[in-house]
């Protein structure tokens, strides 16, 4: 380990490829947070499942990718599979949960996650898959600093996205209602918004959205059907240190995460990499509830 820190000090270019190539991972991990952030936020529940949503989107784009479609076009055809997907389980399930105490919510969606796992190791196997998107590397600094091409247009993707996402909220009359009673779903009603319409499309975009990232994550990593829960932790930090709402804090939390990942990733090694991010979140959750322990005692 200490081999690995004092290379890079010494060698500030393979930090600078640390950094880079895991602010364009993390932009992907901002993507999936936003989306547990708004079913949060308008639900009020914290959806467990969430990383195997985005994992399911990976297998969609591979899928289209083993039939001859390149893998780009994945992003909306993940997209639009999850999105569905997740209307439907809202309404075999979520629906039922909505207004029940957080524990309900933790268990029911954390048997969907197990059942979706069950799912895609039975139908697309253990092992870990890629979708090539057959694109090269652009070397800097003398050929040091290694990015493929791929990790900078999923980057840009994911812009792109949370762009469209913000301006359907502000701006269609869905989001509007979305934002309505994501604030007071009681007054939302009296002024005559289905609320559980507007429930139902909020999970599924939220599926959607994470579709959309599984299908970077198959073109600009690896996926397997267990690895999940990784995403659903690195989503629930996210949301924890930005605060729900917090779009830019959404945004800089996940980029810092994957940078910090990748970093640790070369100092501990890559096996230890999802312990870190592991012990990453209970120092969070350490931190932040100290934070409202003090907060509490200044109001009293």
């Amino acid at each position: 380990m200490l081999d690995n820190l004092n290379i890079l000090i010494a060698a500030p270019p393979i930090t600078v490829d640390l950094v880079v190539n895991g602010i364009l991972i993390g932009a992907i991990f901002a993507l999936a947070a936003y989306g547990m952030a708004l079913v949060w936020g308008v639900v009020k529940i914290i959806n467990i499942s969430q990383g195997e949503y985005v994992i399911l989107g990976g297998y969609v784009t591979i899928v289209l990718t083993e039939n001859g479609v390149h893998p780009l076009f994945g992003v909306p055809a993940a997209a639009l599979v999850l999105g569905v997907l997740g209307w439907l389980i809202y309404r075999l399930v979520i629906h039922r949960i909505v207004d029940r105490d957080m524990f309900t919510s933790l268990l029911a969606t954390y048997g969907i996650a197990i059942l979706l796992q069950q799912l895609m190791n039975t139908a697309f196997g253990g092992e870990v898959r890629i979708a090539d998107a057959g694109l090269g590397t652009r070397f800097l600094f003398g050929g040091i600093v290694a990015i493929a091409e791929i990790k900078i247009i999923a980057f840009a993707l994911a812009a792109v996205l949370a762009g469209v996402l913000i301006w359907f909220l502000k701006r269609s009359r869905t989001g509007q209602a979305i934002r309505a009673t994501a604030q007071n779903p009681r007054a939302a009603r009296v002024v005559g918004i289905d609320t559980d319409r507007i429930y139902a499309a909020t999970f599924a975009l939220n599926t959607a959205i994470c579709g959309a990232a599984g299908a970077l994550v198959a073109m600009a990593y690896t996926i397997h059907p267990y690895i999940g829960l990784a995403y659903t932790i690195r989503s629930f930090m996210i949301v924890v240190v930005a605060g729900l709402g917090n779009l830019a804090g959404v945004i800089v939390a996940g980029l810092g995460l994957g940078a910090a990942e990748n970093v640790a990733a070369f100092v501990l090694g890559t096996q230890y990499q999802l312990a870190f991010t592991f012990s990453l979140l209970v120092v969070v959750l350490v931190v932040r509830n100290w934070r409202l322990a003090r907060r509490r005692e200044y109001l009293k």
